[in-house]
């Protein structure tokens, strides 16, 4: 129970994550920064598909995807509902999910058509994991433009969602 109950949490974090670095591209001027833009469309729409493919290898069923990103790059107000749309389906998806689950073995195929195992946690990992790397470049690219970055950090939103930890007293030993 522990263990999904942290991938609960990890997925909270992302979203939230997810919101707040879109939040800060939003702000990077489209006209000024159109390269930069374009770049981070590209990385954050890549994760948005890979997060989709994940889906429906975890559903068994078809994802309908043939590559890891798409052809066109989506404008930056569709990709934040889709990626809202998908952080919400993942969310939606744990909270059903039985903990017992998590170690199935769990058998697909990659859009490059070779056979892939792993198991839901795995899986679950994977898509935490690859949305955090892909994030950073993000990140990357907004400071390089002098953007405003967002605190995308596991600690920053485990004291925004929860303010009580800010008031836990420690004694550090000598």
């Amino acid at each position: 129970m522990r263990v999904l109950t942290s991938i609960q949490g990890l997925f909270r974090y992302q979203a939230w994550a997810n919101e707040e670095l879109l939040g800060k591209l939003e702000r990077l001027d489209p006209e000024r920064h159109a390269q930069e833009r374009h770049d981070a469309l590209r990385l954050l729409n890549h994760t948005l598909i890979v997060g989709r493919i994940f889906a429906g290898h975890l559903n068994r069923q078809s994802h309908g995807f043939t590559a890891d990103n798409t052809p066109d790059t989506p404008t930056l107000e569709a990709l934040k509902d889709a990626i809202g749309t998908s952080d919400r389906w993942y969310l939606d998806y744990l909270h059903k999910l039985a903990p017992e689950v998590l170690t199935e073995p769990w058998p697909f195929v990659f859009t490059d058509g070779d056979n892939g195992f792993m198991t839901r946690e795995e899986m679950l990992m994977h898509v935490i994991v690859h949305g955090t790397y892909h994030r950073g470049e993000v990140g990357r690219i907004l400071r390089l433009a002098g953007a405003d970055l967002p605190w995308d950090t596991f600690a920053v939103y485990l004291h925004r969602s929860e303010p009580v930890r800010r008031r836990v007293s420690v004694t550090l030993a000598p």
